[in-house]
């Protein structure tokens, strides 16, 4: 995770970036949530960031009415729709499936029902992200094919997927048993050292003459996966490609990514059946012009089915200008993490502003946040990895604290299962929304009030109009 602008500077310019956005907006309800309530009424799930209110349920049920007053409008257009989500959820790190595989089975169980699980009870996470190898939130650094010190594989018999199998994959099957529709996208923080110029974990370039191998490396591990129940969906290219100070990390310049998708990676694919979708960049929204500089060989697009981001800088309105460069390819928000050091108010609010409606409302197919679990030392990592990233939960043996991160996800994923349309909509500046409709035919409009008075306003959908109060500094999400 690199970070290269202040929070406050960011915010700034996100903040000015989402009151000039009018794309598009939520509703709609997948499994998660009780049946239709009777005559159109609405229900109400509040979080607040003094955390008075989590992810609660409201007693009061909005009715629609006809008639018309003056209150702000947030208006939803059904007729007009947007992307399918793919899903919202966090990054499986291999830290992550160490310590739910401390917990005792039964109490591994409840927690894994809660989180990926459909009943009233559970928050629905759709998608997780997973380390191709280590992570720097890896208990240590490994790839698939260590090898000592001036040793080459380049047919890749001794690639292993046995650092997985500890405890990622056994953690990932129980999810997979509980949904088997999650969909799981794999991304590699580095190469194995020997095929890279620096012979380091930390930093350095994939040489040329292993671009062959390694894109063979990719087909070796989703096979490898596939044999064992596991179906990645999507790969990206490289994990943050222009930051090498991690560990594990590698660069990968956009010049570098276009060869080693157009001429390896995409044919590996093709030869080998893979249906696997090819995702580019997968780093910081400064930098557009990596991405569409991909996209603009034809060659290479043939291959990629998208982009992704994350937002430790620039600005989030950088999804839909690569969006608008290259409209045919899909966007995927990644990552984001929420800090040992920051509040539960300004990160839930930050990231709810930012991350879930900025970045769907940017035409992201998916609303990912950095790492599901740590312990309560932030760890375990790899030397130098992140020292404050905070998981979504604190895992101390088998007591679960659940953190800014987890109701940031399940404010949104709870109500909007995979495969629910965005609507268009148009909300005022102060009230930044996104509306969904399920594939169950329910609406769905996630709303934030970021200012210190309630606000009172109208949900708007064709010639229906529902009256509702949001507390200061709460998020709402109305289903209907």
């Amino acid at each position: 995770m690199q970070v290269t602008m202040t929070r406050g500077v960011m915010t700034l310019a996100l903040v000015l970036s989402a009151m000039m956005m009018a794309h598009c907006n939520k509703g709609g309800n997948g499994g998660n949530t009780p049946a239709p309530t009777p005559n159109g009424e609405v229900e109400q799930w509040i979080t607040r960031a003094d955390q008075n209110a989590l992810l609660q349920k409201q007693a009061a049920l909005l009715p629609f009415v006809s008639a018309n007053n003056s209150n702000p409008v947030i208006d939803i257009n059904e007729a007009t729709t947007f992307q399918t989500i793919d899903g919202f959820g966090y990054t499986l790190t291999g830290s992550s499936a160490y310590l739910m595989n401390l917990m005792s089975a039964g109490e591994r169980s409840k927690l894994l029902t809660e989180l990926f699980g459909n009943a009233e009870s559970s928050i629905g996470v759709s998608y997780l992200r997973l380390s191709l190898g280590a992570s720097d939130l890896s208990p240590a650094v490994f790839s698939y094919n260590d090898l000592p010190a001036g040793q080459t594989d380049e047919t890749l018999s001794r690639f292993s997927l046995a650092a997985d199998t500890l405890d990622l994959i056994p953690v990932l099957r129980q999810i997979l048993a509980i949904n088997p529709n999650i969909k799981i996208m794999a991304s590699p923080w580095s190469a194995p050292v020997w095929m890279k110029d620096n012979n380091s974990s930390i930093g350095g370039r994939l040489r040329p003459q292993y671009y062959g191998v390694y894109a063979q490396y990719f087909v070796k591990y989703i096979q490898a996966m596939k044999d064992r129940g596991i179906t990645i969906d999507a790969v990206t290219v490289q994990n943050e490609p222009q930051h090498g100070g991690n560990n594990p990390s590698m660069v990968m310049s956009a010049a570098e990514q276009t060869d080693f998708v157009k001429n390896h990676l995409g044919p590996a694919f093709r030869t080998a059946n893979i249906n696997t979708k090819i995702i580019i960049w997968d780093h910081n929204c400064d930098n557009p012009n990596f991405p569409i500089t991909v996209l603009n060989d034809a060659g290479a697009k043939q291959f990629v089915a998208g982009s992704a981001f994350h937002l430790y800088a620039g600005d989030i309105s950088a999804l839909s200008q690569v969006k608008n460069a290259h409209p045919d390819r899909d966007i995927y928000f990644t990552e984001q993490w929420t800090g040992a050091n920051g509040s539960f108010s300004g990160d839930f609010r930050w990231h709810t502003r930012n991350v879930i409606i900025g970045s769907v409302r940017n035409w992201s197919k998916t609303a990912l946040i950095w790492n599901l679990a740590s312990d309560p030392s932030f760890g375990p990592r790899t030397p130098g990895g992140c020292s404050e990233c905070l998981g979504a939960l604190t895992i101390n043996g088998n007591t679960v604290t659940r953190n800014v991160a987890y109701y940031i996800i399940a404010q949104v994923s709870k109500f909007v299962p995979a495969n629910s349309v965005v609507l268009s909509s148009v909300a005022p500046g102060n009230l930044p929304a996104v509306a969904f409709r399920t594939p169950a035919g329910k609406r769905v409009l996630l709303v934030l009030n970021d200012g210190n008075n309630a606000v009172t306003f109208n949900i708007k959908t064709g010639t229906k109009w529902a009256v509702a109060t949001l507390p200061a500094n709460a998020a709402g999400t109305y289903v209907w």
